[in-house]
């Protein structure tokens, strides 16, 4: 809640206007009469799906993830992301892209998939990754610090 995704936002916004390459995605929060009922994740080419929703429920029937009062959708959340991701990978070296990740955090780490494919764009040769990782509270996130350590990331913290 202190404007990581705004500031995504914005520098995007300014990056595109620049003619700068670049794809991504960002989360937002979904709200109903003035209360947070979940998360969405956007594309940057314009696509939208569920992240996560609250839940007052647990159902026994199948296999969920949550993160508090969230139920989070993965599937949704996986279809999104995961062909933007490979489509920056695979890209050619001669279109330097900028890829926005945000975030790292949590609900996303459930999708082992997604893990995989934030590994390989960190380590893709001229992919320029603008990401957001949250700040450890409690048990820290392997791959949050896994990124928070490498010697090719540069941290800026937001508050």
């Amino acid at each position: 809640g202190v404007g990581k995704t705004t500031l995504i936002q914005k520098v995007t916004q300014a990056l595109k206007s620049s003619g700068i390459p670049i794809d991504g995605f960002y989360t937002e929060e979904v709200r109903e009469g003035g209360r947070r009922t979940g998360f969405d994740v956007v594309t940057l080419s314009g696509k939208r799906g569920p992240l996560s929703r609250v839940s007052s429920y647990s159902s026994t029937s199948r296999c969920e993830y949550r993160v508090g009062q969230y139920v989070v959708d993965l599937v949704s959340f996986e279809q999104l992301v995961l062909p933007m991701l490979r489509n920056v990978n695979h890209g050619s070296d001669a279109e330097k892209k900028i890829c926005v990740i945000d975030e790292i955090g949590k609900m996303e780490l459930f999708s082992q998939a997604f893990i995989q494919a934030v590994r390989q764009t960190l380590t893709g040769s001229g992919t320029v990754v603008l990401g957001t990782i949250p700040i450890p509270k409690g048990k820290p996130l392997d791959l949050v610090e896994e990124i928070r350590s490498r010697k090719d990331v540069k941290v800026f913290n937001v508050s």
